[in-house]
């Protein structure tokens, strides 16, 4: 099992500091979110202030751009990095393609198989020199010529990994991705009763099997032997299952457990602007269901009981600046050596 860090950073500066610090903490991944910087600038700054560690976007959003644009960010990046970037991608929901973006929203589940094909068809143009020839539903790729044409990447081209919560998007993942990077907003029974099998559907359509295939699980973890940081954290975990479980688009994850009714309350206090009292409605059994908290060796042991026969991957994105090496290093050690079958 691999371990990433990962973030939320107000400049792409500080972004490349936080991976040049993973990658000195002994992390395995580092992953840039499309919040308030561009994760592609990002990972371009990262890529110049490291060189080991695997570095990617968590996730760009594949609907604010087109497929071209992705390609070509894509191709630099995994040239700059010596080969070291992965493309995440992900949809976003409606609201924020259509009002913030201003782009189009429809079948996003469909539209994003379709990005990932004709991706990967320019890639194929470039790397072979045949004529681009992409017709779909969604986009259509017929011009390339020589001038626009980078040529074949000597690293090969990117992974990528698609973000997903619904069968749907989660099927197309299984398709036409190289892996899934598992929404925070989700559970052990969650992954074992729709995540895996919808996953399994997807790969079954290219006759292929989930061996090979990169999952990432979720990362709503608080490890620290400090009260004060553990009652922090805590407090931080409850506002994000809060705000993700007042999105319609996320409301299965609750219905699966018999929580659907949380979803309606907390979606009220949203349209009422009653933003604060969000997270005062998630109650313990809730709060142990989508997080692990506790010590360094408790938050270990848990992933691997939750998680272990599941993920390649897995994010544990703030460690303790006056942290044991000695003892977190064993701990890293003791999760890479957790292999799902």
């Amino acid at each position: 099992m691999k371990i990433d860090a990962g973030g939320y950073w107000p400049s792409v500066d500080q972004a490349g500091a936080a991976a040049s610090a993973a990658e000195a903490a002994g992390y395995d991944g580092w992953w840039a979110s499309e919040t308030q910087i561009d994760p592609f600038l990002a990972c371009a700054v990262a890529a110049q202030r490291t060189e080991r560690i695997e570095l990617g976007t968590a996730i760009a959003v594949a609907f604010a751009r087109n497929p071209m644009t992705v390609a070509v960010a894509a191709n630099d990046l995994q040239a700059l990095s010596a080969g070291r970037f992965v493309l995440g991608l992900g949809s976003q929901v409606k609201a924020h393609i259509t009002r913030r973006y201003s782009m189009q929203w429809s079948k996003p589940a469909a539209r994003m198989r379709e990005f990932v094909l004709a991706v990967r068809a320019i890639w194929d143009s470039w790397e072979g020199g045949a004529p681009l020839d992409f017709r779909g539903e969604f986009y259509t790729h017929t011009l390339m010529t020589p001038f626009f044409d980078p040529g074949r990447n000597p690293h090969g081209n990117p992974k990528i990994v698609l973000a997903g919560v619904g069968p749907l998007m989660t099927e197309a993942a299984g398709e036409v991705a190289d892996g899934l990077l598992c929404h925070v907003f989700s559970t052990e029974r969650y992954l074992r009763e729709v995540t895996v099998p919808a996953l399994e559907r997807g790969r079954a359509k290219v006759g292929k099997t989930l061996e090979g295939f990169d999952l990432g699980g979720p990362a709503l973890i608080v490890a620290t032997d400090s009260e004060a940081e553990l009652a922090a954290g805590t407090q931080l975990v409850k506002a994000q299952i809060a705000f993700y479980g007042s999105t319609p688009a996320y409301r299965p994850v609750l219905d699966l457990h018999g929580w659907g009714d949380l979803h309606d309350e907390l979606n009220a206090l949203t349209k009422r602007g009653e933003w604060a009292k969000l997270p005062g409605l998630i109650d313990d059994d809730v709060l142990h269901t989508f997080a692990i908290i506790g010590s360094p060796e408790q938050a270990v042991a848990e992933i691997q009981r939750r998680y272990g026969d599941l993920v390649t991957r897995i994010a544990i994105v703030a460690l303790p600046e006056d942290r044991d090496i000695e003892r977190w290093n064993g701990l890293f050690e003791a999760l890479r050596a957790t292999a799902r079958d």
